[in-house]
């Protein structure tokens, strides 16, 4: 299965009026991230960057004189995420400004059906929160320390460790095999897969035949109704 953590940073929180300027994602296969990795910085053709967004991800408007526009862009990153699942925190923010994106270049929107939530879905393992990205590293050990400004490749990495946390991957014997999460900030759900490894040869016992000896000769004192004979006969 092959999934695409990622992330924008915008000239804005107004989708409608508002710019992508930086597209970040991260590509994960059988919950293991490949190394492959998209990264962009955008032109927002004239559209001003707020002082506000500015102060969270540190992108100056001289920073991106000379980049691609969105257009521009467009064919590279629906070539990286052809039949994946797209993964982000708060994705409805994130696919509201895609789809807005795509729009402009008469493009069909982003399915919801491919979106999963993180947010939503640490809402749902984490009811007290919080459930900041930021929140999330911190309760389950990632380090996040380089992290003083919002960055959009930055974010889907440290998103992709955090999600494989949320989802069990590193304990992927101790979970079901697939798990219902909210996606696209809505009420739908959709079931992801995930694939549990079995050992191709099984590990070799540790138990030494003095270790039966002892334990047998143990067992033997035990009486008729010890609960090891009725095992032992099963």
């Amino acid at each position: 299965m092959r999934e695409i953590i990622f992330d924008t940073e915008t000239t804005g929180l107004d989708s409608r009026e508002d710019r992508v300027i930086e597209l970040g994602g991260v590509e994960l296969v059988n919950r293991f991230p490949t190394g492959r990795t998209f990264h962009k910085f955008i032109n927002p053709q004239g559209r001003p960057i707020h002082h506000e967004a500015q102060a969270v991800h540190g992108i100056s408007a001289a920073d991106l004189v000379g980049k691609p526009t969105f257009s521009e862009i467009a064919d590279e990153w629906l070539a990286f995420t052809d039949g994946a699942k797209l993964v982000a925190h708060n994705a409805s923010f994130d696919i509201g400004f895609l789809n807005l994106e795509f729009g402009r270049l008469d493009h069909p929107a982003i399915d919801s059906g491919r979106v999963v939530d993180t947010l939503a879905l640490a809402r749902r393992k984490h009811p007290m929160g919080p459930n900041s990205l930021d929140a999330l590293c911190r309760r389950y050990g990632i380090d996040n320390g380089h992290r003083t400004k919002h960055g959009a490749l930055l974010d889907s990495e440290l998103l992709a460790e955090v999600y494989i946390e949320l989802i069990g991957g590193k304990q992927a014997a101790l979970i079901l095999d697939t798990v219902a999460v909210q996606v696209n900030g809505s009420g739908d759900v959709a079931d992801i897969d995930i694939t549990i490894a079995t050992r191709p040869i099984a590990l070799p016992s540790r138990l030494t035949e003095a270790d039966r000896t002892a334990h047998a000769g143990l067992v033997a004192t035990l009486g008729e109704k010890a609960l090891w004979l009725r095992v032992g006969a099963g």
